[in-house]
């Protein structure tokens, strides 16, 4: 299965900020639409993703006056992307490998769509249930 067949499934909306923007009002979409990543873009290119993990990464390190600093000196800079030709299994082995949790789906340069582990994980749990009922089907008719 591929990134574009979840995309169809999910949809391609994604959420971006501006890297000149604050980090507390990136903070606030994070917690407002409950999702653990956002996409920098400026001009519908990407310039970088800011995570959780890279909040919590510099409040720890800056205390909570980072709060007021823009973006894009808190965001992931070199972003892994992928497209929407890659298979399901290739993302898990790059989200683990790189110890992550949102892909960014590039077609060219241009932003498609966002695939996070959850959705990874909710296709192949689809994925096992349709197999599993495949295989009792079958055995039903043996």
């Amino acid at each position: 299965m591929t990134v574009r067949a979840i995309l169809d499934t999910k949809g391609r909306q994604i959420s971006y900020v501006d890297p000149d923007a604050k980090l507390m009002a990136a903070v606030a979409m994070l917690a407002q639409r409950r999702i653990g990543a956002v996409l920098v873009m400026k001009d519908q290119k990407l310039h970088g993703i800011l995570s959780e993990r890279d909040i919590v990464r510099v409040l720890g390190e800056r205390g909570a006056d980072v709060l007021g600093d823009a973006v894009s000196k808190v965001m992931t800079h070199k972003v892994i992307t992928c497209r929407e030709t890659d298979t399901v299994s290739f993302l898990m082995e790059t989200m683990t490998t790189g110890k992550f949790r949102h892909l960014p789906v590039l077609e060219g340069d241009k932003v498609v769509g966002l695939i996070s582990i959850g959705d990874v994980v909710k296709w192949r749990v689809k994925e096992y249930e349709h197999e599993q009922q495949a295989l009792h089907d079958y055995i039903k008719t043996a």
